[in-house]
């Protein structure tokens, strides 16, 4: 498939049918996450954990005991590294066909740092389970997956904006970049959130967060995470389409709301 295919066909899998995950899965999977650059150079640790032998669970999962977990360093951005990061490992999961799907809180948390042996100045956001998707998803993953309407995305124009936040974009009138930003709208987020906002200002196309309360514990804020998802499927939609995208940070200053912050820009360039 091609990524913009993978990125339509991928969704959650809480429910898997106990098949053993492959060896050469799990190599060809750590092999393509040591891999992986994300726009800030932060790099990240990569590992495939046994639940039986770390003592790993999750209330939510059903049918695999195999997991990817990612650490790394403090630092500033890291949140949007890792999830722009983790998201191309998700996709190439996908391409493999195995199902994933991103926790961030219903674990024991306590276990999979001690199992990725996480140093006081390293932060492990987030996880996914690692297996085939059973053909029937279990009562609580049906019952989780309409409560965050999970097939429901924001309407585009509640999304994207041309100039400015006041501009609201139809998908008519966004051109070449109609399927990119598409792929955003698409993407996964904590509780289905969708917090990304992109202003589309000529060439370039600035990266905003919508903040949500509940979602900054301190130690990271899950929904910059999301952007980092937002900001993959971005980069990947548009390269596989032609386009010639650089990221950058650099503030427009575009007025907005005051729970909406800049996060990051890709300019594309002829």
């Amino acid at each position: 498939m091609s990524i913009l295919e993978t990125i339509r066909h991928r969704r959650s899998v809480r429910t898997f049918d106990g098949t053993a995950l492959r060896p050469e899965d799990a190599q060809k999977l750590l092999d393509f996450a040591g891999k992986v650059e994300n726009p800030y150079d932060i790099p990240i640790t990569w590992k495939i954990l046994d639940a039986k032998k770390n003592g790993l669970s999750s209330p939510v999962i059903v049918g695999t005991d195999t997991w990817i977990a990612g650490k790394m360093r403090r630092a500033p951005h890291a949140e949007e590294a890792f999830g722009y990061t983790f998201e191309k490992v998700v996709l190439f999961a996908e391409e493999l066909g195995l199902g994933t799907t991103w926790i961030a809180g219903t674990m024991n948390r306590d276990a999979f740092e001690k199992a990725m042996k996480v140093s006081e100045d390293e932060v492990m956001p987030c996880i996914s389970p690692l297996g085939c998707p059973a053909k029937k998803m279990s009562l609580r993953e049906n019952m989780m997956r309409r409560g965050v309407k999970a097939d429901s995305r924001l309407p585009f124009g509640e999304l994207f904006y041309e100039g400015s936040f006041e501009r609201p974009l139809d998908r008519g009138a966004a051109g070449r970049l109609a399927d990119v930003l598409e792929a955003v709208r698409l993407a996964p987020s904590a509780v289905n959130k969708q917090p990304w906002r992109i202003v589309l200002c000529g060439s370039r196309a600035h990266f905003y967060e919508k903040r949500s309360r509940g979602y900054d514990n301190g130690s990271w804020d899950l929904q910059k995470i999301d952007m980092g998802i937002a900001l993959c499927h971005f980069e990947l939609a548009a390269k596989e389409l032609g386009l010639n995208v650089a990221f950058a940070l650099s503030d427009p200053e575009i007025p907005a709301a005051g729970d909406t912050g800049y996060i990051a820009t890709y300019e594309i360039r002829e």
